[in-house]
């Protein structure tokens, strides 16, 4: 029985740990040390409830939602000993996007300026394309705190970005 256990774990971590990633890096603004860090903890803490993954509906949604409360806790406990650079990590093939790199790298920039709650409902309800209600339920409040946040959080990445992201669009 265990061995099963752990063959289906090692299955559905080999099959989710690539859009965890992804999602972690938008999360991160592109870090992608942190963004592995917390791929990491996620699965690390998808193992430990793996034997009760009978009572939960959807792993894959629960998985995202560990992934980002973990995120969460991560900023809170943000040390002061960290220092921000004001260079981009290189954003290699391994992000999983394909198409051009400067709208790629201004984006991420632009998700960097949001504050972690901003960029987690940003990440929820526009890369995870959940509904308002499913993000509010993995953040833990309500559905008119993540309109809220929505709202300014879109507006902030608008004012970021202004025209330049319609140049940046462009083929």
């Amino acid at each position: 029985m265990r061995q099963a256990s752990t063959e289906a774990y090692l299955e559905f971590a080999a099959a989710r740990s690539g859009h965890l990633f992804r999602s972690a890096c938008l999360l991160t603004g592109g870090d992608t040390h942190f963004a592995e860090d917390l791929v990491q903890e996620t699965l690390g803490r998808m193992y430990v409830t793996w034997t009760r993954i009978d009572r939960i509906d959807n792993p894959a949604g629960y998985a995202q939602t560990v992934l980002i409360r973990t995120f969460l806790t991560q900023r809170r406990r943000h040390s002061s000993a960290e220092a921000p650079t004001g260079e981009l990590p290189d954003a290699g093939p391994e992000f999983g996007v394909s198409g051009d790199p400067a709208l790629r790298l201004t984006l991420i920039e632009a998700l960097r300026q949001l504050s972690p709650k901003d960029r987690a409902v940003v990440v929820l309800r526009y890369w995870e394309d959940r509904s308002i209600e499913a993000t509010a339920d993995a953040l833990h409040t309500s559905s008119a705190a993540v309109r809220t946040r929505s709202t300014r959080a879109l507006a902030q990445l608008r004012a970021l970005l202004g025209d330049s992201i319609g140049e940046l669009a462009r083929p």
